[in-house]
């Protein structure tokens, strides 16, 4: 804060008395600082799966193919549905069973969510962050995964496997571009946190974690090959 001294001095007093008269003839006036106060902050956490603990992605992968390859109600569901590729998300939810791997992996992002979730100030009323479900996503050339939430669900992420350099980027969008009809539009060079979408290219050992109220979407795959992915909820336990 910066302290302003202003003086009423009068020329015929002497300069001995100059001490006196700042006493007795001066006030002290103050501006207040301007402010800007981030808020309602969005947090995305990003690291590397094997920060906090080993794991062979290559495993993860050959398991995530075996079991979209036997996974017929799967593979109808995508059919029906109109999925370019393969996702487990509608008929398998015991993937911690099947294969070894995904059970590692389990451990490995209970770790990562309790990291996210420390940094969030969450009071948790004594009860945990806990996996609600995890499923397999497998995006052919040109698939891609519209805009959408995961209701119900404290933190939503992903784990990613095998990513092409041309694979399709997940691109997440402020919460608030609903209620912005009169906003211009932000500058392209705009700061991180003042855009309207944020765009993140993945590589394989990645895990990206975010609060599942977050609306985000994948980009088209522009590879030839696979984009191999592991979604997952964690939900308030009861």
């Amino acid at each position: 804060m910066r302290r302003h001294t202003v003086l009423f001095i009068k020329w015929q007093h002497p300069l001995k008395n100059l001490l006196s008269l700042l006493k007795k003839n001066s006030f002290v006036y103050t501006h207040a600082m301007k402010s800007i106060t981030p808020l309602f902050i969005t947090q995305l956490y990003l690291s590397n799966l094997s920060s906090v603990g080993e794991l062979d992605i290559s495993e993860l992968e050959v398991s995530c193919r075996s079991i979209a390859e036997d996974d017929l109600a799967g593979q109808q569901w995508c059919e029906n549905n109109g999925y370019s590729g393969y996702t487990s998300y509608a008929s398998l939810s015991d993937l911690t069973w099947r294969f070894p791997i995904f059970s590692e992996l389990k451990d490995i992002l209970d770790s990562h969510v309790a990291n996210f979730v420390e940094k969030l100030d969450f009071d948790l009323d004594d009860r945990d962050i806990v996996l609600e479900d995890m499923w397999i996503n497998i995006l052919d050339e040109g698939g891609s995964h519209g805009s959408h939430i995961h209701p119900h669900s404290v933190i939503s992420g992903t784990a990613y496997v095998s990513i092409p350099n041309e694979a399709g980027e997940i691109r997440f969008e402020d919460p608030r571009l609903q209620f912005m009809m009169s906003a211009p539009p932000r500058k392209k060079d705009a700061r991180t946190e003042l855009k309207t979408f944020h765009s993140h290219h993945p590589v394989a050992g990645e895990v990206l974690l975010w609060e599942s109220w977050l609306r985000h979407e994948v980009r088209q795959n522009g590879s030839k090959g696979e984009r191999i992915s592991i979604s997952f909820n964690y939900k308030w336990s009861d």
